[in-house]
């Protein structure tokens, strides 16, 4: 399941994603509402986390915009606008739900939970590339017909490679995405957790490489 969170406050969106990558999700950013209608329009995400009060194009703005164009992805409004007149607002303007600041987050998650159960996002497509499948909703990884247990990390690396296919991923895109912006461990953790992926995905001397390095750029995901 991927989730957007556009939010200003760096601090908090640390936060958030450090916490949604603990739940499984994940996790794109956008500090600007440009920037979230930029990423938007080339992804697709199962929910997305709009703040009001962002630079650039508030969060009204995208709002709007995307439910010109999007009527099914979920949108939870998080803001400190705690007045009736903005949640009414927020929820005509087409926002699934409205939560102010301060949140709990669990309360947070659970909001998202019973979203995706009800919406056309509660079941989303399975991912694939050549005879690797991977399936969201479940979290079963298949080659073939044959099952193959990945760790929460693994998962989430795997599923950000084929969400993006064919394009080149940096370290730190990987980092930011799969592990969150204040991660301070091991500098070379994503070359070794895609290590990790591809020999559990090479179940036999038949298969395909799908993960490649592009040497000096990052990664890229490709037949």
């Amino acid at each position: 399941m991927q989730i957007l969170i556009v939010e200003d406050e760096r601090k908090l969106v640390n936060v958030l994603r450090r916490g949604l990558l603990e739940e499984h999700y994940a996790v794109d950013a956008a500090f600007d509402g440009e920037d979230a209608l930029e990423k938007l329009s080339v992804n697709e995400y199962d929910c997305v986390i709009l703040d009001l009060m962002i630079p650039k194009v508030d969060g009204m703005a995208v709002l709007r915009k995307v439910r010109q164009t999007n009527t099914a992805t979920p949108v939870i409004i998080l803001t400190a606008k705690t007045s009736s007149e903005d949640k009414v607002e927020g929820l005509d303007q087409g926002a699934d739900d409205y939560i102010t600041k301060p949140f709990s987050f669990s309360e947070l998650t659970a909001r998202i939970r019973a979203l995706l159960r009800r919406g056309n996002k509660s079941d989303p497509p399975v991912l694939s590339i050549d005879d690797l499948t991977l399936n969201p909703a479940t979290r079963m990884v298949k080659r073939g017909n044959a099952a193959i247990m990945l760790t929460s990390r693994e998962f989430a690396l795997l599923e950000y490679f084929l969400r993006n296919q064919n394009k080149v991923l940096t370290e730190t895109n990987i980092l930011e995405h799969v592990w969150d912006f204040n991660y301070d461990g091991l500098s070379n953790v994503v070359a070794t957790y895609v290590k990790y992926l591809r020999k559990k995905l090479k179940i036999s001397q038949s298969c395909r490489e799908i993960i490649h390095t592009m040497r000096g750029a990052g990664y890229v995901c490709k037949l």
